[in-house]
């Protein structure tokens, strides 16, 4: 008898390594296409601003769940008309289910949005302040499962502590150190993951 027939083929599988996210298809998308990568559009950059602030004391994924209500009930982050919500539409945010109803948060999204406008207009743009910290070039971190990244460093610290002293709310070392690995200033894509080489 020809024992070929009864041969069977192993195949080789990788096991797909994310930093985050696997399991879930919103999280496994938002980690594979935007984490990481350099964000210069200033209405992303502000959307950002928002949802990271939003994000304290919560899960990202909480706030990927609300992203798109923020979007409808932030006027898709246009920071102009942000910038100029008045008591009646604080109010209408807050009774707003789908987004974070924390009364600081929504008053202070509003306050952000003036001193985003104003560093615009100093820089001539959000995007030249914030890219400014980093010589206008990613910072590639090299860690790895086994040596996790940090949740702050130093210029998290030096960014929150500008951004304070503007006028910023909800800006802390932490949520900085976020927003920069969200908007690419940080790659912290881990060196097993399939994002590193991105």
């Amino acid at each position: 008898m020809d024992k070929s027939n009864k041969t069977k083929t192993k195949i080789e599988t990788k096991e797909v390594i994310r930093c985050f996210g696997t399991g879930n298809e919103l999280y496994e998308n938002y980690h594979d296409t935007e984490w990481g990568i350099p964000v210069h559009d200033e209405r992303l950059l502000f959307e950002m601003i928002i949802l990271e602030g939003a994000h304290a004391g919560l899960s990202w994924l909480t706030i990927l769940n609300k992203r798109e209500t923020y979007k409808k009930a932030y006027d898709n982050f246009d920071v102009v008309k942000v910038s100029k919500y008045d008591e009646d539409k604080i109010q209408e945010l807050l009774e707003d289910k789908g987004i974070v109803r924390h009364k600081l948060k929504v008053r202070t999204s509003v306050k952000n949005a003036q001193v985003f406008i104003a560093i615009q207009k100093e820089f001539g743009s959000f995007d030249k302040y914030i890219w400014n910290y980093v010589n206008n070039k990613p910072i590639k971190n090299t860690y790895s499962i086994d040596n996790l990244m940090p949740s702050s460093n130093e210029l998290s610290d030096r960014i929150s502590k500008d951004l304070k002293k503007r006028g910023m709310s909800f800006v802390g070392t932490t949520i900085m150190y976020a927003f920069l690995q969200a908007v690419g200033l940080l790659n912290d894509h881990l060196i097993e993951c399939i994002c590193n080489q991105k």
